[in-house]
Formats: structure tokens, C-alpha cells, sequence
């Protein structure tokens, strides 16, 4: 598949194509943003005949429900309530997504909320999302999107907990560099929503999840914050997360968390409840998806390949220090790749942040990269495949040797200390420019490596 298919362009493409290298580099990544579609995604795994929906050859036959209803949240609900739309649009009873990508839906409310950190907007649709679960009974059908972003995109702050205080403890766990699951365990005791509690609002209807994951390992608890999924952590759980990385929250928030770890609110469910039961889910697209994309375009295009893991964590410093030895090897050796290679890798990087700059992980892992590169053989690309990284209106950044050459290692160095990977990028033409692609499926990185 060509990344010529898709309306995702990297909008200051010219100025970032120096060589044949950053070229292939680029196209590696916009192919594999292409292959995670929600368009591409749906259209190849889930077909209607004859009112039959089946997805991953699972079987429901849409006559044999009083209702079909659509309901869900994330970076790409809006794109795939859309293909759904185009599906089986004349089955669609009533329904409700949440959104940072609004579309023009028919059957389905779109409702715009903001990511990484809610809004007002979606916590007022989350409330319709939630209302409508609860209405439904053992006859209904709901169809649930699932999808990167879920987690500040369907917020249901619960008891007295404000937005404004769900936003605090949000941005503070975001700049923390605590996982996405820990940052996970405590959302989801801090909403109505989350850890499998959509699911317990739906039962006793047949709930069928539509997942594009965003999560290292698909734990599908995690992605979303797992609206559909049971939930092992509790509220001392969420607590000790606080506590380790020395957050103090809002006293509502605390005053919560206490009053849930003394037994005096609900606890998320666990896998024994019923209310699973009567739930499927499908994981439709990953991380996977695009790094395979990528792949064949590159081996498509003459050059070995080779797929480190779509599973990489840890600092984003770090881990672009790896990938930079791992392309010198391949020079100096030929292993385990001879060259012209590309390394492709995927999975959640994260920043511990210090200073007050802009910029995410995949624009620190592009400067940290470019303080390694001494070849000019070597070109490096990382994005976020949602098109967001960060603060800023970008997806990541494309390096070599002479972005050390022009900014100097002290430069560099700076802007990893004040965690300001995008205004260096910026500054040398550096920076990847999408705007948001309609899907989240984790990081993406392509490393070149010229003959």
C-alpha cells in the first residue's frame, strides 16, 4: 500500500526531503500511518451481508436485535463511526461518539471533546455515551469504538471531582514519566467510565468492542483506560501511583481515592462480574499494523529491513541512543542487517519532564538521536502516529549528522535539558508536519541506513 492512497501528506515534505534516504523515511512512516487507517482498517475486517455483521469472521446477525447502538471515544471514534456509517447505516438505532477529529456522521452524534488533557465538551458527552449504555437492555446491540485517546477523551469525573481538578491530576501524571498504565490506574478510579465500567452500564446487552490500540501489548484494560474491560487495580493502587511519583493531588481527588480504599466506594469490576459476560471485543489495528506497512514499503523499495519491536519503552533519550548504536553496527559490520537497510520500531516512549520547552517523545527521541549521529549514512525519523507529539502541532521530527553540524552538541544538549525538542527541530526545518492523521496506534520510528 502506497501512502499516495491516503489524504495523510506530511505538509513541509519538500523541505524535509534532502536525500534519497529521508525520502524512503518519511514514506516509511506515512505508509504505515496509512495502513492504520480507520478506513483501510475497517474496510479489510469487518463486512455486513445480508444484515450479518462480521467481524474477525465473528458473527452478529443485526435483525435479531430491538436496537443497534453506537457508542464510544478516541483519537479516530470519529473515522471509524464513519466507515461503520457506510456499513450499516440503515441498521444504526441511535448513537454517540467522542472525539479531538470531529466528522460529518448521520446515525451517530459526533461530539468534539480535547487531548490529552478533557474538556467540558467531552465530559458532557461522556455522560451521553454513559446514558445511553444504561438505557439499553438484554436485546440491544452496542457497538463500542475504542481507540487511542479514549482515556482524556471519555473523562466522567465522578462524586464531587471537578473537570478542572481531573485536569490537574492529568497534566501532572503526563509530565511525571509514569507509564500509561499507572497513569491509567488512576483514571480510572477517578471516573464513572473507565476499568470495565462502561461495560457493568451496559449490561445486560451484547457489547462488542471495535479496538485500535494505542498500548504496548494490547492489554486492553489499559487501552482507553479499558472502558470494557475488567480491572485488576484498585484505589490503593491508584494512590501508591500518586505517591511514587510524588503528586499531590486536589483534596477531592485524594478525599476520593481514601474513601474508595476504605471499602466506602464501588471498586472497578473484575473478570468474575457478570457484566462481561455478554461482551466481545475486537482489536482491529496496533502498532503492528503500521510497522508491517512500513516494512513491505521498504523492502518494496530495495532495502533489508528489519523490525526491532513494536514494544520499545523507557525515556525517549534513551531508547534513540539504541537505535542510533544499532544503525552503526549495521555500517560497521553488516549485522544484523547489511546495508542499504531501514529499522523500523514502534511502542510508547516517555519524557520525565524537567524544563518548560515543547515537544513529546518523539521529537526528544529525534534530538537526542541527532547528538549520536556521526555518519551521514544515518537518518532518523520518529512520530507519533495520531500526528500530535507533545504540546505542539506536529508529529515528531527527521535527523542526521547535520543537524549536529548546524545547532551544535551544546544546543542539543540544552534542549534535552529544558525539554525543548521542538524549538531546535523547528529551527533547522527538522520537524514532521501531518497535522492529525484520523488514527493512534503508538509511536512509530524509521532509521535508514544508506549504503
Amino acid at each position: 500500500m502506497s501512502h499516495d492512497q491516503s489524504d495523510v501528506e506530511v505538509q513541509n515534505r519538500e523541505q524535509l526531503i534532502q536525500t534519497k534516504e529521508h525520502r524512503i523515511a518519511l514514506d516509511c512512516i506515512l505508509t504505515g500511518i496509512e495502513a492504520a487507517q480507520p478506513e483501510n482498517v475497517i474496510n479489510s475486517q469487518v463486512e455486513v451481508n445480508n444484515a450479518v455483521l462480521s467481524i474477525n469472521e465473528t458473527e452478529y446477525d443485526l435483525d435479531q436485535f430491538s436496537r443497534v447502538l453506537v457508542i464510544g471515544g478516541g483519537n479516530a471514534a470519529g473515522r471509524v463511526a464513519k466507515s461503520l456509517e457506510e456499513l450499516i447505516q440503515r441498521h444504526i438505532t441511535d448513537g454517540i461518539i467522542v472525539t479531538d477529529n470531529p466528522v460529518e456522521l448521520s446515525a451517530i452524534s459526533c461530539v468534539q471533546g480535547s487531548h490529552p488533557v478533557p474538556n467540558q465538551s467531552a465530559v458532557e458527552g461522556t455522560k451521553q455515551v454513559l446514558d445511553l449504555a444504561r438505557a439499553a437492555d438484554k436485546d440491544d446491540l452496542i457497538i463500542t469504538i475504542i481507540t487511542g485517546g479514549g482515556s482524556a477523551l471519555l473523562p466522567a469525573p465522578v462524586n464531587n471531582i471537578s473537570l478542572s481538578e481531573l485536569q490537574e491530576v492529568t497534566s501532572n501524571l503526563l509530565t511525571s514519566g509514569a507509564t500509561i498504565g499507572e497513569i491509567n490506574t488512576v483514571r480510572k478510579h477517578l471516573s464513572a467510565i473507565k476499568g470495565g465500567q462502561l461495560a457493568r452500564a451496559a449490561a445486560p446487552a451484547r457489547a462488542v468492542g471495535l479496538v485500535f490500540s494505542d498500548v504496548v501489548g494490547n492489554d486492553l484494560s489499559t487501552i482507553a483506560s479499558g472502558p470494557l474491560a475488567s480491572d485488576e487495580t484498585t484505589f490503593n493502587d491508584a494512590l501508591t501511583v500518586l505517591d511514587w511519583y510524588e503528586i499531590t493531588p486536589p483534596e477531592s481527588v485524594y478525599m476520593h481515592l481514601d474513601q474508595g480504599r476504605q471499602g466506602k466506594c464501588e471498586e472497578t469490576p473484575t473478570s468474575d462480574m457478570q457484566c462481561f459476560d455478554r461482551v466481545d471485543t475486537h482489536i482491529l489495528a496496533d502498532n503492528r499494523t503500521a510497522i508491517q506497512a512500513a516494512e513491505n514499503y521498504a523492502t518494496d523499495k530495495g532495502y533489508e529491513t528489519l523490525i526491532l519491536s513494536s514494544s520499545i519503552r523507557g525515556e525517549a533519550r534513551e531508547v534513540a541512543k539504541v537505535h542510533v548504536g544499532v544503525a552503526e553496527e549495521i555500517i560497521s559490520s553488516g549485522h544484523p542487517v547489511e546495508p542499504p537497510a531501514v529499522l523500523l520500531s514502534g511502542g510508547e516512549t516517555t519524557v520525565t519532564v524537567q524544563g518548560s520547552g515543547d515537544g513529546g517523545p518523539s521529537q526528544e527521541f529525534a534530538v537526542s538521536a541527532a547528538l549520536e549521529i556521526d555518519d551521514s549514512r544515518i537518518i532518523v525519523s520518529s512520530v507519533d502516529t495520531d500526528g500530535i507529539d507533545g504540546s505542539v502541532n506536529v508529529a515528531g521530527g527527521i535527523v542526521d549528522k547535520s543537524v549536529k553540524e548546524k545547532l551544535s552538541h551544546r544546543k542539543l544538549r540544552s534542549a534535552l535539558n529544558c525539554n525543548d525538542a521542538y524549538k531546535v527541530l523547528e529551527s533547522v526545518n527538522a520537524t514532521i508536519k501531518t497535522g492529525q492523521t484520523g488514527t493512534n496506534v503508538n509511536d512509530l520510528r524509521a532509521i535508514v541506513v544508506a549504503e
